[in-house]
This record gives structure tokens, C-alpha cells and sequence, in this order.
């Protein structure tokens, strides 16, 4: 029996930076009430309370959701409020050399965005993530960008020569996350399995990027029984899918 249903966040749960729409949270409460659910991501904390949080009921089934913004190098649980359990930060002196090192790559690379729409670099405390056009990019334009992962792999070599150091990974559409040394989802996974006390064969992963090389592969690479997706969309019928199998009529 599974005891754990782990969603990747941006183009699973929900469109990149968008909200879960009205079925999404309706099927997510109600798996919420029969089995545990975590949702990790590269997005940090504020994002996790935008676009997820505040879209689902505030109640005692909160407590049976676990948060892993930053690929899980931060963890909350819902303990009648949510409450940060851990957070790995960067030392001032580490997030200056990876900001600068950033800058200088997306220089080098000439792939620096003529128009970008807010912040290009975010500073989220154990992570540090360019977004080539701003965090506030349109949809469409994220999606047309970089569509072959040309430009990131590029930006990505030269990043990784100036601090080898540390793991630099293509995050969502237009992003590149730096983290301290093997920090992906599948170090988020096995952070799961430490604080909840539940196997990996117990886990179920559902993520849109679970090709090799994808952001999402670590988790299938650590063991976890893995559910390509190709969107909301596709969740939304695999949900449906748990909530059947697990549902109460089915446990004994």
C-alpha cells in the first residue's frame, strides 16, 4: 500500500507560477484526506503559499501535507499553522560568488534577455535561481524561450566551470537553481522518507519533467515509483486514479 503521493509543482499541480484551478484543489483535498501528500519544487516558500495554500481549504486535512520549497533544502508541515521545520541556507559569502558567477555566465552566454518581467536572480536562502526573463515572465514567453534547452544547457556550462563547487540545475522553462552539492529531488525525497518514517517503495512520484536530464528525474533515479505527465491536465486524471485505488472503499 502507498502511504505517500509526492507532486512536482510548476507544469504538474499547475501551469508555471500559475494557481491550482478549482478541480485541481478540489482533488487534491480529497486526497488529502486519505492518503499523505507532499508537493516538492524549486520554488521557494511565498510561491507554495501563492500558488498552492491559499487555493485549498484550511482544515485538519492540512496535516497530511508536507511543502519542500527548494527542492527540499527547506520543509514545512501544518501543525495547526505552517511552521518551517528546516531551512539549509547559503553563507553570505556563498550567495555573493554564485549571484556574481550568474551574471558573468549570462553575459558570456549573450543570451541575456532584451525585455524581462521582475526579478532575474531570486535569492530564496538555500537556493539561488536566475530566471532568464524575470519571475514575473508571461507564460507564453517563458514557454517559447528556450524550448529546446539550448540556451540554459549553454548558460549551465559556463556556470558550472566558475563555481564546481556546487550543483547547478535547469529548474522550470527559463530557470537555472543553484544549490549546495547533491541537492535535487531526490535528496528532497529522501528527506521524506527521514521525517515521515515512510519507505521510498512506499512513495508514489508524479512530475512533467521525468526525462533524463530532467529536473524531476532524480526522484525516479532515487527509487521512487515514478508517473510521467505532460500537465495539470494529465494530474488531474491520475489523482482521480489514487483517490479511487486508495479511497476507503478500497482499504481493508
Amino acid at each position: 500500500m502507498k502511504k505517500l503521493i509526492v507532486f512536482d509543482l510548476d507544469g504538474t499541480l499547475a501551469q508555471s507560477k500559475a494557481p491550482l484551478d478549482a478541480e485541481m484543489s478540489a482533488l487534491l483535498h480529497d486526497l488529502l484526506g486519505i492518503v499523505k501528500v507532499a508537493v516538492i519544487s524549486g520554488a521557494d516558500w511565498p510561491q507554495f503559499e501563492e500558488q498552492v495554500l491559499s487555493h485549498l481549504p484550511h482544515d485538519e486535512r492540512l496535516a497530511n501535507l508536507s511543502i519542500l520549497p527548494t527542492c527540499g533544502t527547506k520543509f514545512f508541515r501544518y501543525t495547526g499553522k505552517w511552521e518551517m521545520i528546516y531551512s539549509e541556507d547559503f553563507t553570505p559569502d556563498e550567495k555573493t560568488k554564485i549571484i556574481a558567477s550568474l551574471e558573468k555566465a549570462v553575459a558570456e552566454s549573450g543570451f541575456k534577455a532584451e525585455k524581462v518581467w521582475g526579478e532575474v536572480i531570486e535569492d530564496r536562502g538555500s537556493q539561488i535561481t536566475f530566471s532568464a526573463l524575470g519571475q514575473q515572465a508571461p507564460l507564453e514567453e517563458k514557454d517559447k524561450w528556450d524550448a529546446d534547452f539550448t540556451k540554459r544547457k549553454k548558460i549551465k556550462t559556463i556556470v558550472d566551470t566558475m563555481i564546481p563547487e556546487f550543483s547547478v540545475r535547469m529548474g522550470g522553462a527559463t530557470s537555472i537553481d543553484v544549490t549546495k552539492p547533491g541537492i535535487d529531488k531526490a535528496y528532497g525525497i529522501r528527506k521524506l522518507r527521514d521525517r515521515l518514517s515512510i519507505s521510498l517503495k512506499e512513495m508514489i512520484f508524479i512530475g512533467d519533467a521525468l526525462f533524463v536530464g530532467g529536473n524531476d528525474y532524480p526522484a525516479e533515479e532515487a527509487g521512487v515509483v515514478s508517473i510521467p505527465v505532460r500537465g495539470p491536465n494529465e494530474t488531474k486524471r491520475v489523482t482521480e486514479a489514487f483517490i479511487a485505488c486508495l479511497g476507503p472503499d478500497q482499504q481493508s
